[in-house]
């Protein structure tokens, strides 16, 4: 992308909230590949961070952004005949245990792949990948070792460094910026396998909830859609869980039941919670009711998807 493309756009979506232009599906991968590329000089690259970040993405410059994704990285083979959960884990646990890792592993039990992508840490909060490794689970070391381990266990965790080191990359401008940009959006929307998969989506704020809904009723499909529990893609185990069903076409909500105090780790320690995760999978704990009906659901999706595609 030239530097008179690079100024066009700047000039379309930064001219705040309610002025902004919007680019096309076209130019918004054109643009988010020179992200990722590299391509774009660092004061551009800023103004375009912070332009979109101020006005917010259209659901075209999302799907452009994420097509640019698609394409930056390798994808994995899923074990035959399966069709894998992707579980996004990029917020971590600043307050609650963060049980991911638990709903990962009761889902891997039933026979699913589960392919588990974050960050290995994140200051002041204990992530997914920190607990997976207190229970003796450490992240894959390349795409080939992840595919092994879901073919021989099930369940495979990735640090998106090694999944997608471009996106990640772009993901480590917020220490520059200050902020959270449009990549942090989309690590969670990523498919990373080559053939159909459920991509498990979390949302922190309310509205997001509605332009994920719509993203995955109108460009994309095979989605179980939710708040998660601080930004996590595990439900909140203390509220109702209430999970979306997005085919491409339309949405289902699927509610279960979750107890005013169910038992939970004593703290947000990463030991602690590797402990008690390992005292639910030997059944010497109850599954929070929440999360049991979350596993449900994802292995009613895996089951909708596989028998579409006998159909």
């Amino acid at each position: 992308m030239d530097h008179a493309s690079i100024i066009r756009i700047i000039k379309d979506i930064g001219r705040g909230k309610n002025a902004a232009g919007d680019l096309n599906r076209d130019d918004a991968r054109a643009l988010f590949t020179a992200i990722l590329d590299d391509k774009i000089p660092p004061l551009q690259l800023g103004a375009v961070l912070i332009a979109m970040r101020i006005k917010g993405e259209s659901m075209d410059e999302l799907a452009g952004f994420l097509d640019a994704c698609e394409a930056s990285y390798p994808h994995l083979k899923a074990p035959v005949g399966t069709v894998p959960l992707v579980i996004p884990a990029y917020n971590g646990a600043r307050q609650l245990p963060n049980l991911t890792p638990l709903l990962a592993s009761l889902v891997a039990r039933e026979g699913v792949p589960v392919l588990v992508h974050g960050v290995p840490d994140d200051p002041g909060r204990v992530t997914t990948i920190e607990v997976f490794r207190a229970m003796g689970i450490t992240p894959a070391n390349s795409i080939a070792e992840a595919e092994q381990q879901l073919a021989e266990r099930k369940l495979a965790v990735l640090s998106i460094d090694t999944l997608a080191p471009q996106l990640a990359r772009v993901l480590k401008l917020r220490r520059d910026i200050g902020l959270r940009s449009s990549g942090h959006t989309l690590v969670k929307m990523l498919q990373p396998f080559a053939t159909q998969a459920i991509r498990l989506v979390s949302v922190t704020h309310p509205e997001y909830l509605d332009r994920m809904r719509t993203f995955f009723t109108s460009y994309e499909s095979h989605a179980l859609l939710l708040r998660g529990a601080e930004g996590e893609a595990v439900a909140h185990p203390r509220r109702e869980p209430v999970i979306e069903w997005l085919d491409g076409k339309t949405a289902e909500v699927w509610r279960g039941t979750a107890e005013e105090n169910p038992e939970l780790p004593d703290g947000r320690d990463a030991a602690v919670t590797a402990a008690w995760i390992a005292e639910v999978l030997a059944e010497k704990r109850v599954v929070p009711p929440a999360i049991a009906h979350q596993v449900a659901c994802c292995l009613s999706a895996t089951r909708r998807v596989a028998i579409d595609l006998t159909v």
